[in-house]
């Protein structure tokens, strides 16, 4: 039997959209073809937050219930009128990826299975200079909401302060973005800085509510992710659906409303009526255009006040003058020992195709191609490693059981404990649960033991493989075409 299809005229051109009735949201009943429907519907905005920018592609071909998978590289099937641009990655490689500028674009990356999207913050004309700053407040378990909407409230003020306009938008999850047109004269490493500059100035304001601190076991409060603007990392954009049961929206907001709002509010469902009725609260994003110059000289008052650089993402080469990148409970030899060559040989074995460790991880031992939980340092923050595992709930399951194993364990734990990790593989999230242990009486507190799941993201990978690439597994049989629509 024939697949089914919708064809939809846009933008001048007729896009073909396959399997409309599959359901990609169960618990709300919504189908692929709401969801591009819903895109139609909200262009304009959307537009907005991707038009020119290259973009990963995070595609749920099974729905939200699926396992998703990225894909960087644009499928080699595309229509002539589908734009890519070359990208370079600290990694080494490159990858074709796509360009959005109108909505048949648009509705040509949705018919893929991409729920939200995922764009860079540059355009495909500059690929060396960003021409947004992006602040992502990432509350720690346990958090309120109105703590976020606060800390929000200070990002404004720091960003005015040093004369930015700051554009709030609901993450869709957890937490606010809030996105900051830049002239595109600065590099992504200046960039970066410049976030750091902001995050510790937010910090600085509200030391009780926010944090700049990279290692998750340090955190308190709301962190404020100055490494989303590490060159290779994206964030969902404006009106962007998210994979949560209720499809919620990445919702620009007007600063008026950031103190009462509610991310619930925001659904793929409420979204058009409220986009047709009061418009893009981002519409004047774009003629906001500002300058790093004032947070670059905070940075340099920081760097002269013995407050250097702060840890990259693992993956990185490492710069100079950045600390350790080894997470405090695991760090057993002096900072000044941490050389940059560690990092250096690191990033050139990831090049070469090794797999990276996950966030917060030093170089790990292997067996062959995986890290391994073995022949761990002594801590002075007492963190334990429980599970790896496919899916979230694997991973969670797996903690359950460690419980169940240590209940007198369990009291002593405060929500921020419990550290829950989704980790990048080669082209899907997997998931690492640790739990912190500083507030256990030090009488009760296990050690290290075999891990409740122990998943291997990198079974089947060869270093590269026969055609060179890096990110890819051999395809099973049955496998559906990664290029084809769902």
């Amino acid at each position: 039997m024939a697949t089914p299809r919708e064809v939809i005229e846009v933008a001048g051109r007729s896009v073909t959209v396959t399997n409309p009735a599959k359901v990609y949201f169960p618990e709300a009943g919504i189908t692929k073809g709401e969801l591009v429907h819903y895109y139609l519907a909200v262009a304009e905005g959307a537009l907005r937050g991707v038009s020119g920018r290259p973009m990963a592609l995070k595609r749920f071909v099974d729905g939200i219930t699926g396992q998703p998978f990225f894909q960087k590289r644009a499928p080699t099937t595309r229509p002539d009128w589908i734009e890519t641009v070359e990208l370079s990655f600290p990694s080494g490689r490159t990858a074709d990826e796509i360009v959005v500028r109108d909505a048949a674009q648009l509705t040509w990356v949705i018919n893929l299975g991409c729920i939200d999207l995922n764009p860079h913050p540059v355009r495909a004309d500059d690929l060396d200079h960003p021409d947004e700053l992006r602040v992502d407040l990432d509350p720690i378990p346990g958090v309120s909401w109105d703590h976020v909407r606060q800390v929000a409230m200070v990002v404004r003020e720091s960003l005015e302060a040093h004369g930015l306009v700051g554009w709030p938008k609901t993450s869709g999850s957890r937490g606010i973005h809030i996105n900051v047109r830049i002239e595109p004269r600065w590099t992504f490493p200046q960039v970066r800085r410049a976030a750091l500059a902001l995050a510790r100035d937010v910090e600085r304001r509200a030391p009780d509510l926010a944090t700049s601190r990279w290692w998750k076991e340090e955190r308190h409060g709301v962190f404020i992710d100055y490494n989303q603007n590490a060159k290779d990392r994206t964030v969902a954009s404006a009106y962007s659906v998210r994979p949560t049961p209720d499809a919620r929206v990445s919702m620009p907001l007007r600063w008026e409303d950031v103190p009462t709002v509610e991310m619930e509010a925001f659904t793929l469902r409420t979204v058009p009526a409220l986009f047709a009725e009061h418009g893009d609260p981002a519409a004047g994003i774009d003629d906001a255009v500002g300058s790093l110059e004032a947070l670059l000289e905070l940075s340099a008052r920081h760097e002269a006040d013995g407050e250097g650089d702060a840890p990259w993402p693992p993956h990185y080469a490492k710069p100079e003058g950045e600390p350790p990148r080894v997470q405090p409970s695991k760090q057993r030899r002096p900072s000044a020992e941490y050389g940059p060559s560690d990092a250096e040989s690191l990033a050139a074995a990831v090049a070469a195709g090794s797999a990276p460790p996950g966030p917060g991880e030093d170089a790990p031992r292997r067996t062959g191609s995986r890290p391994t939980p073995t022949g761990r340092r002594k801590s002075s923050i007492p963190v334990v490693e429980i599970a790896r595992a496919e899916t979230k709930e694997q991973a969670l399951e797996g903690l359950e059981r460690w419980k169940s194993r240590h209940p007198d364990v369990v009291p002593h734990l405060e929500a921020a404990d419990i550290l829950v990790d989704g980790m990048r593989g080669r082209s899907t999230l997997w998931y690492r649960v640790r739990v912190n242990l500083v507030h256990v009486p030090a009488e009760l507190r296990p050690g290290q033991e075999p891990l409740e799941v122990d998943y291997d993201p990198w079974a089947g990978y060869e270093w590269p493989d026969k055609a060179g690439q890096l990110e890819r597994a051999p395809r099973k049989r049955g496998t559906p075409d990664p290029t084809s629509g769902s």
